[in-house]
């Protein structure tokens, strides 16, 4: 039975914490617990709930996929094979104009497939690719616009956290909204690409005017976790490109065919990178250092999982979810009107606070909403998370912005020319979104073809 009321005090208090600056686990878990007392008006019930969900989610595998898949990109950044390839495909680009900052958004791409936070690929293409363009002349606003836009890439192409967050919430399966993720990802890439290509011929002074020849590769290239500064020799190369990609194609490649379930691929990939990395050269204290890097980063993550599932099941108790799939049903709306207004409020929601929360806050709500309306699950969970990411490059918030900015300590270049660099960028993610809702087999072929 939908109780209108607590449905109402529920939303309104979880929003009026977030936006008032209390950390939405906090929020999350508050709203959650005064929900339910308000529908039983029984703290034991309360105390049950919170403690029955908290112990479902720890006994449930798939919440260790996060921190595993964390691991292996940490293992594999700190091993300086990144560093190495984006050397190698700048090397191969040599005749093509702005190869640079296009060889920034395909290093950002093989990047994506071993970690799923887009953090941690902007941090990185910060220290690595932006002294290189800075060097050769580009404009410092188009250098840092191709790495903060091309970092999205990292929660579109697996191994995504967003995606393994979305499975859990919408109960998907995870290896086929990876699965989903591949063709999506290319696209955007590519579409990154053109973009860049075209501004190198119209505006070639953003891209240095010509003086884009080969650099002889400086120790700015060097991931800046790494523990032992990359050689870039052709052994170095070969053994980054064979090791990464060996890494890519038995995990992914593993879940993809059923050899063993995400969890599984994600230790078995965590067990793989370390072991490169430690052939490439990190020492024990470089390991010490990317398992509390990554204990720091996941588990914030891991708590705002518990409390998202204690909000998901008041919403249900309160029945506010059927209410709101039955206004939208009810008020004679096309899907496309619906869909425009689910996305428009991620974008706005992106312009406040971060991807994760905005998932944790909103799909329990309009995933089934959209499902109502005839949306394909998978590509609707594709357009979510490109949409949702695109709120990480739009002010005031704009994280991936403000990492670029901390990680490059260049303070010519202002977080409003980054901001501005960026702006194609999300278009171009918009457009991807339209592209997806409008063919939602670019989302479902190779799920359907290898699932």
């Amino acid at each position: 039975m939908f109780d209108f009321s607590t449905a109402l005090l529920i939303i309104a208090l979880l929003f009026g914490l977030v936006f008032m600056g209390v950390h939405v686990v906090v929020a999350l878990g508050i709203a959650s617990a005064v929900g339910i007392y308000m529908v039983t008006g029984k703290l034991r019930i309360v105390e049950a709930t919170m403690a029955s969900t908290a112990a479902e989610a720890l006994r449930d595998f798939t919440f260790a996929v996060i921190p595993l898949f964390m691991l292996m990109g940490e293992f594999i950044g700190r091993s300086g094979a990144i560093g190495d390839i984006y050397v190698a495909i700048n090397r191969g680009l040599r005749r093509i104009p702005a190869r640079l900052a296009i060889a920034t958004v395909l290093g950002n791409t093989v990047f994506s497939f071993v970690t799923g936070v887009s953090i941690a690929s902007a941090a990185a293409f910060s220290r690595i690719s932006y002294p290189e363009m800075k060097k050769h002349g580009y404009n410092p606003g188009f250098a840092l616009g191709a790495i903060a836009g091309s970092s999205c890439l990292g929660m579109l192409i697996p191994p995504s956290v967003l995606m393994i967050v979305w499975g859990i919430l919408t109960e998907q399966s995870i290896g086929r909204l990876f699965l989903a993720g591949v063709l999506p990802g290319a696209l955007l890439a590519s579409m990154f690409i053109l973009y860049i290509l075209a501004t190198a011929y119209l505006r070639p002074e953003k891209v240095g005017a010509g003086r884009d020849q080969f650099p002889a590769v400086s120790e700015a290239a060097d991931n800046p976790g790494n523990a032992v500064s990359s050689t870039s020799t052709e052994v170095g190369v070969f053994t980054s490109f064979a090791g990464v990609g060996g890494i890519i194609a038995a995990v992914l490649g593993g879940i993809w065919w059923g050899v063993f379930t995400p969890t599984e691929g994600a230790g078995a990939g965590a067990a793989l990178a370390l072991i490169l990395a430690f052939f490439k050269g990190m020492n024990l204290r470089g390991f010490i250092n990317a398992v509390y890097s990554v204990g720091k980063t996941a588990a914030p993550i891991m708590v705002l999982l518990l409390t998202a599932a204690l909000y998901s099941r008041t919403l249900a108790m309160t029945g506010i979810t059927s209410a709101i799939r039955s206004f939208f049903i009810e008020s004679g709306l096309q899907p496309w009107s619906v869909l425009a207004i689910i996305v428009m409020i991620w974008f706005v929601l992106g312009m406040i606070i971060d991807s994760i929360s905005i998932m944790l806050l909103t799909v329990p709500i309009v995933e089934p909403v959209a499902m109502s309306f005839g949306f394909d699950q998978l590509s609707f969970a594709i357009t979510g998370i490109i949409a949702i990411e695109a709120g990480l490059l739009t002010p005031p918030f704009g994280l991936l912005v403000y990492t670029v900015k901390a990680a490059i300590q260049d303070d010519d270049v202002g977080v409003q020319h980054i901001f501005m660099a960026s702006i194609p960028y999300w278009a171009i993610m918009l457009l991807a979104v339209l592209l997806v809702v409008a063919f939602p087999g670019i989302a479902n072929f190779l799920p359907d073809s290898l699932m």
